[in-house]
């Protein structure tokens, strides 16, 4: 078992040379750059929670190719049991982190372990072999490897062969003996500058015409011929950003040009036809992973609008519409988290025997957080009150012409002193009224997937068939004739009375459990 430490992961980082940008400078190194500390910091946490005994019954796991015991998140998920612990390691390290982010690789390693197999299965090739010992190679370094899917697209109209400009998907534009050359742009590729390496998937689903542009690899995070052009994680520096100078999220564009990927770190390579179905598993098992996550923010609003209700004198018992706003907040939370369950129970195993999340219950859970974000952040803030953006500054803590006149302005519970007060309000303003809290907003709404791409997949995913079925069978048994005040009648109910009920054309879908 070779688990790493925080530094141990830092010192990794600075052992690649990748051609990283923040707000125009090139960065020397991702590990030492304060415009990336946060993300950094909060990748950091992944390894060291870990380690601790108190968490090690869901962070790590039994890797079943191998039988050594692996973080979670570089592992292959085999049961339900597995996608419960995930839940409650996501959500435990985003509780500390706002965002965890090295969950996706193991979001990225499942849904290639499927994708591979079904690929193998029906051209016999040999992509999940080279992606089972890419993989061990992952958990044996404990590495973090990121997800490039999201193509800059171009015009949405247009399929991506007929783009006027054709990176804006990335493509294979040679094939070599020793493996093959992509170009193209991939946009909002989350803690892009300080992975190890990419999971380069495709963004949708291709057809023949697109066959170039289905292509899944592996691509170290400095290989020649990729730039990664990065927003800063957090508020770095920001004396005002209690959580976000210490923790945040940096996303990038990568930009490929004429990348070389040798043969056994190429998992598609043309074979359109299953590009959709990668996307869509890889979305399940994002899609999944997110309600962890969001969940875990939600516990930080819930705990911080508690303490600030605390620190403002007030008693959420003794209020009512204190309480109802807290059990409004807590009825959010913990409805999508119980359908991240839900999809954890009701989950199958696959053809290539990993095991995937119920694409309902994940979708469903994924939908009412994109839809609730902001209330959870209005109810934030409507039971903290106004304080929480008209704070000064923290510089006037210590200014010796303010810092006194302040205390008037902080005193309010006679037990929680001014400060305290103050750090809970600065808390609450960086979580939801910040630009930090704005993203966690956007990346609710549309990380892994917009919402009209999540109604699609419960759409597509719930047995309607079964329900119509449901209601033909009691009407074929006659219940309709023995309730009071219906009385088929000639040109009513039908042209001729009492007909058999038609066949739905709604196709019928496999059951939920």
């Amino acid at each position: 078992m070779n688990l790493m430490t925080s530094q141990d992961y830092c010192e990794s980082l600075r052992e690649y040379n990748p051609t990283v940008y923040v707000r125009g400078d090139r960065v020397e190194s991702v590990a030492d750059h304060p415009q990336l500390a946060p993300g950094v910091n909060a990748i950091g946490m992944t390894y060291d929670f870990a380690r601790l005994t108190e968490h090690r019954e869901y962070a790590l796991a039994e890797q079943h190719t191998s039988g050594r015991t692996v973080n979670r998140f570089v592992h292959i998920n085999r049961d339900t049991e597995d996608l419960l612990s995930k839940l409650e390691y996501v959500r435990a390290l985003c509780q500390l982190t706002g965002c965890a982010m090295r969950y996706l690789t193991m979001d990225g390693l499942n849904a290639l372990y499927q994708s591979t197999y079904q690929i193998d299965s029906t051209h016999n090739t040999e992509y999940s072999s080279r992606l089972i010992e890419q993989m061990h190679r992952i958990q044996d370094n404990d590495l973090t490897v990121g997800i490039a899917m999201t193509d800059a697209k171009g015009d949405r109209s247009l399929r991506p062969n007929e783009q006027p400009k054709p990176d804006s998907h990335v493509r294979i534009v040679a094939r070599r003996p020793d493996g093959i050359e992509i170009s193209g742009v991939k946009a909002i590729v989350t803690a892009a500058p300080y992975v190890h390496e990419l999971f380069v998937l495709p963004g949708r689903n291709m057809q023949r015409e697109d066959k170039d542009f289905a292509v899944a690899c592996q691509v170290p995070i400095d290989a020649q011929g990729l730039t990664i052009i990065a927003r800063p994680a957090g508020r770095p520096g920001d004396a005002a950003a209690q959580f976000s100078s210490r923790f945040g999220q940096s996303t990038g564009v990568c930009v490929f040009e004429n990348v070389f990927v040798p043969y056994d770190r190429v998992y598609m390579c043309g074979e359109w036809e299953h590009s959709e179905h990668l996307t869509k598993t890889y979305a399940n098992h994002h899609r999944h992973t997110c309600i962890g996550a969001r969940a875990g923010f939600g516990d930080l609003l819930i705990g911080a609008s508690a303490m600030m209700i605390e620190t403002n004198g007030l008693d959420m018992e003794a209020e009512p519409h204190l309480r109802e706003a807290m059990v409004e907040l807590i009825k959010t939370v913990e409805s999508f988290y119980a359908c991240g369950v839900s999809a954890s129970v009701y989950g199958k195993t696959t053809d290539a025997g990993n095991y995937e999340p119920d694409a309902v219950y994940s979708n469903l859970g994924k939908l009412l957080l994109a839809h609730s974000i902001y209330d959870m952040h209005r109810i934030a803030n409507s039971v903290s009150g106004g304080l929480i953006v008209a704070l000064p500054h923290p510089e006037e803590d210590h200014n010796p012409d303010t810092m006194d006149k302040l205390d008037t302005l902080m005193s309010a519970s006679a037990d929680m002193p001014p400060h305290r007060r103050a750090a809970v309000a600065r808390l609450i303003e960086d979580l939801t009224a910040s630009h930090s809290g704005a993203w966690y907003s956007v990346i609710s709404v549309h990380g892994g997937g917009s919402p009209e791409a999540l109604k699609k997949e419960i759409f597509r995913n719930y047995p309607i068939g079964d329900k119509t079925d449901l209601v033909e069978r009691l009407i074929e048994r006659g219940l309709h004739k023995d309730s009071p005040g219906i009385t088929p009648q000639p040109g009513q109910c039908c042209d001729t009375g009492c007909e058999p009920p038609r066949q739905t054309t709604l196709p019928k879908r496999e059951r939920l459990h």
